[in-house]
């Protein structure tokens, strides 16, 4: 079960659309089992209405709301709308959470985690700050907490000890060593291989749909005028620009340039042409089919294995968000196994 990484009170900040929005959450990808399945094409209004039940505590559809924001940031721009066809996952998605985060939340009740005075008093400022002018601050007491700064307290602790226990059980074990990522990476060697391949840019001369043969000399007139002007260019930059200017594939929007394509996606007459290149010339005019095309020749790049040192900071990423997925999936099934859950 992928989760956001918490920040002190940043479950709070993303809480209602009409709190300050933060960025820096990561959107929760589990696959949901668990929800509603709404009928409107937007999140529907809070009224503190339960929709589920944890071991006795009870959730409502604020909750649900707050976690629906985090999955789907996007809908706050559209006055709550979401695609009609992703609420019911949204809706699963959210529903999953916020009894995952009372399960864990118990959990550290049940182990009596603390929260040290100084570590709380400065989540309550940094969650202060977040608004841009206390009138924002205290419509939030007002709406959500009727006014109490007590009960605003209460929900930055129970985030901090949700945040510290998912620590302790989640990213503290799933960090993975240089010894580790070495292993992995001598074990599975073959991932790390690449093949043959050229980085090139290109200048295309295409046909329009069912050319008459006026057309097509027009074409090759265009094309033998493109290498001329292609052939005068200096560097890679000067081919660039002029692949912006007359070439009609795509890649004319990125300069002609492909970076590096494995030899086996390449036409065999253009294989041949670039291997007869140094890197920084130019072909011909090679045609397929019906089409013409230059090609500058930027790198030939002889097939080869990526260094353990190339990949390591990617690798040990991978490695631990698949250990983090794990052990948060561990976690939730131990913590369901004498629970009670109900879904309202």
């Amino acid at each position: 079960m992928k989760r956001k990484t918490y920040i002190p009170a940043l479950i709070l900040v993303t809480m209602m659309a009409t709190m300050v929005a933060m960025g820096s959450a990561q959107v929760a990808s589990h696959a949901p089992t668990l929800g509603l399945q709404p009928q409107t094409s937007s999140f529907a209004q809070p009224s503190n209405k339960p929709v589920a039940r944890v071991n006795d505590v009870t959730l409502t559809d604020r909750d649900l709301l707050r976690e629906e924001y985090t999955i789907f940031p996007y809908a706050r721009q559209h006055n709550g709308s979401v695609p009609k066809e992703m609420e019911p996952q949204i809706r699963q998605g959210a529903m999953q959470m916020i009894i995952f985060e009372e399960l864990v939340y118990q959990d550290a009740k049940r182990l009596k985690l603390n929260v040290p005075p100084a570590k709380l008093q400065k989540a309550e400022a940094d969650f202060r700050q977040q608004f841009s002018n206390p009138e924002e601050y205290q419509q939030l007491l007002r709406d959500e907490f009727q006014g109490s700064k007590t009960l605003l307290r209460e929900k930055i602790r129970r985030s901090l000890l949700i945040e510290e226990l998912l620590k302790s059980e989640v990213a503290d074990k799933a960090e993975v060593s240089a010894t580790e990522a070495r292993a992995y990476y001598q074990k599975n060697i073959a991932r790390y291989r690449y093949p043959e391949s050229f980085a090139i840019q290109t200048i295309s001369i295409l046909p329009p749909d069912k050319a008459t043969p006026e057309q097509l000399k027009e074409g090759r007139k265009r094309a033998d005028d493109a290498l001329k002007q292609a052939q005068a260019t200096k560097d890679a930059e000067g081919f660039g620009l002029l692949a912006e200017k007359i070439s009609d594939d795509d890649y004319r929007v990125m300069m002609g340039n492909h970076k590096a394509v494995p030899r086996a996606q390449l036409a065999p007459q253009v294989v041949q042409a670039l291997l007869a290149l140094k890197e920084g010339q130019i072909t011909g005019l090679i045609q397929l089919d019906q089409a013409y095309t230059i090609v500058r020749l930027n790198q030939h790049i002889l097939a080869g294995t990526y260094k353990y040192e190339d990949v390591k900071d990617q690798l040990k990423k991978e490695l631990k968000e698949k250990k983090t997925n794990q052990l948060r999936a561990a976690l939730d099934k131990r913590l369901r196994q004498n629970a009670k859950i109900e879904t309202l």
